[in-house]
């Protein structure tokens, strides 16, 4: 197993390695896109190896704050640090974290205007004064192709360099029931690791909810015998409702202690909105990014 890469047709970049898969694009003077790039690709060929050195101490729950080699795993570390009180380990982080880690090279070229890494849609930006993105929002996260059920904009003037998106269907297992939760966070691993936890509280329990442990799904989860969704059928609308709710006050509270700027939560075609502020920077549905 070798990483590689490859430009795309649009002229985004495809890094791949194992099973991170990362799309990255960004705007500015070529010459400044192509050093970020050759830097961002060096250390994309480290991070794998490093990680997998540390996989067994990353995988257990997280209980306190210790010193970690990589510095990918230290990231993972420093996002679910604030969620300790609750079943986490870093593994919750990782996929933000290499985004973080990673866009760092761009930030570091004055002439780039902006960029993205988008690590299997855990989102790292970067934003030069006067940029911003527009970001597209989906309920159905398995299906890449789903239609955009919303368009947001996020700005340079804004507290939010990471997007990341949960929920049960998701790449990787949830405690929770949710559609979808889309978090805004100040770097994409934290974003990363609230998402995933804010998704687990969107949670109720009926006959149509089937769950199982975690580790008889897949040997070496970090997850062990927690209890994870493989399946939702319809529920009741008060219990969508009260599942909604239960994400919701959760993502209330990490916003209150500044672990993130707003979620958005979805399941079964209901919505709730954590911090109404941010209403105002929908847009419509066919503005460019």
């Amino acid at each position: 197993m070798q990483p590689q890469q490859q430009q795309l047709l649009d002229g985004r970049w495809h890094f791949q390695y194992g099973p991170i898969d990362l799309i990255i694009s960004a705007d500015g003077e070529r010459s400044a896109i192509d050093r970020a790039l050759s830097a961002c690709w060096t250390r994309f060929s480290q991070i794998l190896p490093e990680l997998v050195e540390e996989l067994h101490v990353l995988r257990q729950p997280l209980k306190q704050m210790t010193w970690r080699a990589s510095p990918v795993a230290r990231r993972m570390v420093r996002a679910c640090w604030p969620h300790r009180a609750q079943f986490i380990t870093p593994m919750a982080a990782v996929a933000g974290s290499v985004a973080d880690e990673l866009i760092d090279f761009f930030v570091a070229e004055p002439e780039i205007k902006r960029a993205s890494i988008n690590n299997g849609g855990d989102i790292a930006l970067h934003l030069a004064p006067g940029q911003s993105y527009a970001v597209g929002r989906v309920s159905d996260i398995v299906n890449f192709a789903a239609e955009s059920q919303g368009r947001f904009a996020i700005d340079a003037a804004m507290p939010v360099r990471g997007i990341a998106t949960s929920g049960w269907r998701g790449r990787s297992m949830s405690l929770g029931i949710a559609d979808s939760v889309t978090v805004l966070a100040d770097c994409a691993a934290s974003a990363d690791a609230a998402a995933t936890m804010i998704a687990n509280a969107v949670n109720v329990q009926h006959e149509a909810i089937q769950r199982a442990p975690a580790n008889s799904l897949k040997d070496d989860t970090d997850l062990v015998e927690q209890l994870v969704t493989t399946a939702v059928g319809a529920i009741p609308a008060g219990l969508i409702q009260r599942a909604l709710e239960n994400g919701a006050c959760h993502a209330q509270q990490l916003q209150d202690e500044g672990v993130i700027s707003a979620a958005w939560l979805t399941l079964q075609g209901q919505h709730r909105f954590v911090d109404k502020a941010l209403d105002a920077l929908m847009l419509p549905s066919r503005q460019a990014a």
